[in-house]
Parts: structure tokens; C-alpha cells; sequence
């Protein structure tokens, strides 16, 4: 398996739903000096967007989530050749299932192929948080949803064997600590 060679990083995955405070986090992390992976949804929503689409998730779940997919398969891939001893991914592939089983999509078997065989070393899991989620253009969900899409994450994380540590709600030096302290 790819996470067992080695001399490559150790790749950790923090997910939760929107809103939950997964960019301030990574950002916090960058500027304490790691190597962060960003999240990528955002940058094909706006791609679509530039072509005349408005919501490619909502229109086409299955073109947007090829998308993602192909882009977290990239960042993995290019992960493996960073001189560092640890990665942080904003979000993992199996985010891309989750989503998909949140919305009902039938999607090819090929997501939870990628899903096994491209493994993480930590997932960290950020609870929805009532006072700091906010909607914008390219987060539509409401609060209620980003809920049920925090269920459909740990689902599909703990469907494929892995132990996720769910982050405490709390400031960020807090949060980004308490991971730190939990890479053992």
C-alpha cells in the first residue's frame, strides 16, 4: 500500500462538513510552516461557473465528482514526491463518496477503489459549528445539511477501516494544537 512506503510524508486528512472551519484551520497550519493540500471543489465550481454552469454539483454530480476526483488523486500522487515528513489534505478522496451518498447518486465503484487503494495515516473530523457557518456563493448548503453531510463523512471514513478523531469545537490555536498533539 502507497501509505506504508518509505520516506513519504505522512498524510493527514482534516474533513467535516462546510462551515465547520477546515480552510482557517489549514491556513493556521501553513503558517506554522506545514505542507497543506487545499481543497479543490471550490476551483471547479469556479471553472464551471467561467463556462456558463451554475452549481456543477447540483447539475451534474457525477462530472463534478470525476473532477474531484481526478484532482485528489493528483494531489496524492503529488504528494508522495514532497520533501516533508508531513501533509495535510483539505479533505480526502472518500469526501468525494460521502457527498454522493449524502445526495443519493448511484456513482461507479471506481470512487471506493480509489478510496482503498490511496491510504491516509490520520483522519481529523470537524463537527458542524452553529456560530461560525456561513452560506456564500459556492457553499449553498444550509446548516441542517452540512449535519447530515457530517454523518456521511464519518460513514464513509469509518467504512473503509479508518479511526477518525473528531476535532473539538474551540479556537483555532486550540484545534490546530489538539491535532498536533493527537499525530502520534
Amino acid at each position: 500500500m502507497t501509505s506504508n512506503l518509505k520516506d513519504t510524508p505522512k498524510k493527514i486528512v482534516i474533513t467535516g462538513a462546510p462551515g465547520t472551519g477546515k480552510t482557517t484551520l489549514i491556513n493556521e497550519l501553513e503558517h506554522r510552516s506545514f505542507v497543506c493540500i487545499p481543497e479543490i471543489s471550490r476551483q471547479i465550481t469556479l471553472e464551471a461557473r467561467e463556462n456558463g454552469i451554475e452549481y456543477l454539483f447540483l447539475k451534474d454530480p457525477l462530472l463534478f465528482s470525476k473532477l474531484l476526483l481526478e484532482g485528489r488523486e493528483n494531489q496524492y500522487l503529488q504528494s508522495l514526491k514532497l520533501d516533508a515528513d508531513i501533509v495535510f489534505f483539505d479533505r480526502g478522496i472518500p469526501d468525494i463518496h460521502a457527498y454522493m451518498n449524502h445526495t443519493k447518486t448511484v456513482y461507479p465503484k471506481v470512487y471506493l477503489e480509489k478510496s482503498e487503494k490511496y491510504k491516509y495515516d490520520h483522519i481529523f473530523l470537524l463537527p458542524p459549528w452553529k456560530d461560525i457557518y456561513k452560506t456564500d456563493d459556492e457553499r449553498y448548503e444550509s446548516f441542517e445539511m452540512a449535519t447530515e453531510l457530517h454523518h456521511h463523512l464519518k460513514n464513509s471514513y469509518t467504512e473503509l477501516g479508518y479511526s477518525i478523531l473528531e476535532v473539538p469545537i474551540g479556537e483555532i490555536d486550540f484545534r490546530v494544537n489538539y491535532i498536533l498533539n493527537n499525530l502520534v
